[in-house]
């Protein structure tokens, strides 16, 4: 078994000799808040997943338009990361058809979809959903309606989350569509009852800052008394976040959420090699009012350069000991 894996046996294991832990509300989408779940709940089960729903790719988004529901592939992703126990429920929701009519999709996406018809509300859906798969924590959708994004890049419009994710070009313009679309009342409540809100790893805008923009979301960041915690990503993302540096990731966030500094920002300093264009994301020095803690976070038997989350869990739990 190589380092990295864990079973899930193990994990489960430490998770019923360990204390419960912090309350620790984490905000994103995508990939990167999928890992950070898993370096999470290695110290503890007070967990809230909240995620975007801007996503307008793939199985998601087929469904989201076509049921006039969110769109919920991240929402699969970070329920999955929250359930280790192998299951039937957990291959189910694994599965993705190769053929037919439904190729492409993912049955996971699927059953959420059912489980809001049935329920009426897109958001019990998701609670039955969690239920079904026996999630540590809890998976909240940051609106139970489907967002759209816009970003201006170079100069030109571009719309919906694939494109923003996939242009080259300086982000001068960045913004959610309907602009008043309201936060989750349970995501707001998350985040004022944690001890730690965590924010990435996960691509810049689309991932990270987009669920920052909901209602009143970056308010509730910014007037909790948890530690705000930034994850930085290991390297730049070709396209979104080409180009920038550490700094200008957190001057984004700063202009274009409107997001206090962080108090504990995490960065990687671990050995990594990326061929151009991408960039190895370095941070040398805190920002004023921030602590930064670096540390090898990367996943060094991965195809692509990911967080590893037991190195990642390590420093996150270590947060506030001190």
């Amino acid at each position: 078994m190589r380092e990295t894996e864990t079973s899930a046996q193990a994990l489960l294991q430490s998770l019923e000799d360990a204390p419960a832990g912090p309350a620790v509300a984490a905000i994103g989408g995508g990939h990167g808040l999928a890992q950070a779940l898993k370096a999470i709940q290695l110290y503890t089960t007070d967990i809230s997943a909240i995620v975007g729903v801007a996503d307008n790719g793939g199985s998601s988004g087929r469904l989201a338009p076509a049921l006039g529901i969110p769109p919920p592939g991240d929402i699969r992703r970070c329920l999955l990361a929250l359930s280790p126990e192998a299951s039937r429920w957990r291959d189910m929701f694994e599965f993705r058809f190769s053929e037919g009519d439904v190729e492409g999709h993912s049955l996971g996406n699927l059953i959420i979809a059912a489980l809001a018809e049935r329920a009426g509300d897109f958001d019990l859906g998701v609670i039955e959903a969690a239920r079904s798969l026996g999630a540590l924590g809890t998976v909240i959708p940051v609106a139970t309606e489907a967002m759209h994004l816009r970003a201006e890049i170079g100069g030109v419009a571009v719309e919906g989350q694939l494109a923003i994710a996939q242009t080259r070009g300086e982000i001068t313009g960045f913004e959610i569509e309907p602009p008043l679309t309201e936060a989750n009342a349970r995501a707001l409540d998350a985040v004022m009852r944690a001890d730690h809100v965590v924010l990435g790893p996960g691509s810049l805008f689309t991932s990270t800052m987009a669920p920052l923009l909901v209602g009143e979301m970056v308010q509730a960041v910014n007037q909790t008394e948890a530690t705000l915690v930034y994850v930085f990503n290991l390297i730049t993302q070709d396209g979104e976040t080409l180009g920038m540096t550490a700094d200008d990731h957190l001057e984004a966030l700063a202009y274009f959420a409107k997001l206090r500094r962080p108090d504990v920002i995490v960065a990687n300093d671990g050995p990594l090699t990326v061929q151009p264009p991408h960039q190895v994301l370095r941070l040398a020095e805190a920002p004023a009012a921030s602590e930064l803690i670096n540390a090898d976070l990367v996943d060094h038997e991965a195809e692509w350069p990911m967080h590893e989350p037991h190195r990642l869990g390590t420093v996150l739990a270590a947060i506030g000991k001190a």
